[in-house]
């Protein structure tokens, strides 16, 4: 019978050999029980929670993950205010405009901005619960589920994205997708000059390439690829030229 201290010490020893995960600033707490991990805490970005995740599920025994994994925010929000930046965010991005928003306020589901002539295919439901925001709803795309959780990742206040968005369309996901979206999401981003940018992805492993002015620009354009669902690793070959 496996025990769970051998599953969690061969966790506990992977995280630690994971520079980005950085468990001396960020300590995780780790259970085993049934084939399942149940990992929680606070990390220091999205980079080291996907990282964490990849790595709690490796071993063996592992069946499955319980992720309570919370991302350090930026900037301390209330949720009522992580919910209303979300949604302001989701309303005016112009690839979603056909999109009906609703945000959960009080136990109650509310109207940000109404239903298209598309009827419910193309609904995005809010909710937030202690910085943790929560995306339901049903896409036409995606990519337009990518896109949405992204904008929420972008929320100073946001601790986790739980994206349940359903997608109802046939296209099948592939990597040029991919690489299309993150072009979008970097494009937006002020603080990365995506011409200068180039990518590309195989399986969810996305590489950069290209230049930078500074670290910062450098660390912003990857955290922007590690915020896209379906992205498993970045490696970042961005050269600093300031």
């Amino acid at each position: 019978m496996i025990r769970a201290e051998e599953v969690t010490g061969t966790i506990r020893a992977a995280l630690e050999r994971e520079p980005r995960v950085n468990l001396h600033d960020h300590p995780v707490e780790l259970s085993f029980a049934d084939g399942v991990v149940t990992i929680s805490g606070e990390v220091g970005g999205i980079a080291a929670k996907k990282l964490a995740l990849e790595i709690a599920a490796k071993p063996a025994p592992v069946s499955g993950i319980v992720d309570r994994l919370r991302v350090e925010p930026s900037e301390q929000m209330e949720d009522g205010a992580i919910r209303d930046h979300v949604c302001n965010a989701l309303a005016s991005e112009p690839a979603l405009m056909q999109y009906a928003v609703q945000a959960l306020v009080k136990q109650e589901m509310e109207e940000v901005r109404g239903t298209s002539e598309k009827g419910l295919d193309r609904l995005i439901e809010v909710e937030v619960n202690q910085g943790v925001v929560v995306l339901n709803g049903r896409a036409e795309s995606i990519s337009h589920k990518r896109l949405a959780g992204v904008l929420a990742w972008w929320v100073p206040g946001s601790r986790d994205v739980v994206n349940g968005i359903e997608v109802w369309s046939n296209l099948e996901e592939n990597d040029e997708e991919l690489v299309d979206l993150i072009r979008i999401v970097l494009e937006k981003d002020p603080l990365v000059n995506a011409s200068q940018i180039t990518l590309r992805s195989q399986a969810g492993i996305v590489t950069l390439e290209g230049t930078v002015p500074t670290p910062n620009n450098k660390r912003a354009a990857e955290s922007d690829v590690w915020y896209v669902l379906g992205v498993n690793e970045v490696v970042n070959n961005l050269v600093i030229t300031g």
